[in-house]
């Protein structure tokens, strides 16, 4: 035994506060878990919102002295988040090599895999990118990731300019320049999703005469001032949420050519309606797709 989860059950009141207890006591790590299953959508800005019912877990090392931990716990919690207090060893693992066991290689369509560095590709012959976790969102196991790589994989880019709007790790950007795109523009608000879209573009064979990395102000300047026709994008995917996709329709709008597409992901089968009626004035609707409630939208530019 190397060592000891504690566990405990609280809300949103309390959670963050615990955590700081938990700390105190000795914990080497803290973590909290959404307790019902019970997701957040779209925060407000400058906003860390938490789930109603929080799960919280320490995780001690083998040596603490659990008697005082709880003594402690006991001081500082409420009697009902003490009385879910769990307690149960954990044997010590190759933390790293259970980490990357549960990323193996994924399918996308009929030619299109994502497969992880250390991981054999099963199939030479389908189009593979090689891509890690890591910091910034998009592996390919998120509903609305697969939506797009699976659009991509039915509609190859050919020769188009795409702008892969709110990059993360820039897998629709990589996937689509797999698939043929001639040059991707890969935008985000936040610098470690540009830094990691660099890093797997690199991995992947890619460089700066593919791929540009930039911030959502520069994008249409950047356009602008390419040397090589069009200064409009053929394509643009944006894999975000149902808000800032609404107030992007006009951007997105002059971004894009005319009979171009976009194919807009992130939101739920209930957001359909008020994410196209902010789309409708420019662009004529083509089909939608669902997994697990989450939708994919591909339109095109009238």
């Amino acid at each position: 035994m190397a060592w000891i989860q504690i566990t405990i059950g609280t809300n949103q009141n309390f959670a963050e506060i615990y955590s700081e207890y938990f700390t105190l006591a000795g914990a080497v790590a803290v973590t909290l878990h959404d307790t019902k299953d019970d997701p957040l959508f779209e925060p407000a800005p400058n906003t860390t919102p938490l789930w109603q019912e929080t799960t919280l877990v320490g995780l001690f090392d083998a040596d603490v002295d659990i008697t005082s931990v709880k003594k402690f716990l006991n001081k500082h919690l409420d009697n009902q988040s003490f009385q879910t207090l769990k307690i149960d060893p954990l044997e010590e693992r190759d933390w790293i090599r259970a980490g990357t066991a549960q990323w193996e290689p994924m399918r996308f369509g009929k030619k299109l895999m994502i497969c992880p560095s250390w991981s054999e590709n099963p199939d030479p012959t389908a189009i593979t990118l090689m891509l890690d976790p890591g910091l910034a969102f998009g592996t390919g196991t998120h509903a609305t990731t697969r939506l797009c790589l699976e659009w991509l994989d039915q509609h190859p880019p050919m020769g188009a300019t795409v702008v892969d709007y709110g990059c993360g790790s820039g897998i629709l950007g990589i996937a689509a320049l797999k698939l043929g795109a001639q040059f991707v523009y890969a935008v985000d608000n936040d610098p470690q999703a540009l830094l990691s879209t660099q890093n797997n573009a690199k991995n992947n064979g890619f460089s700066e005469k593919n791929i540009l990395t930039l911030l959502p102000t520069a994008l249409n300047n950047a356009l602008q001032k390419s040397t090589t026709p069009p200064k409009k994008a053929n394509l643009i995917l944006a894999n975000i949420l149902a808000n800032p996709l609404i107030t992007l329709a006009p951007i997105f709008a002059e971004l894009v050519e005319v009979n171009g597409m976009i194919v807009l992901s992130g939101f739920l089968e209930n957001q359909i309606e008020s994410v196209f009626e902010a789309y409708k004035p420019w662009f004529k609707m083509l089909e939608t797709d669902t997994i697990d409630g989450w939708v994919r939208l591909s339109a095109k530019a009238v």
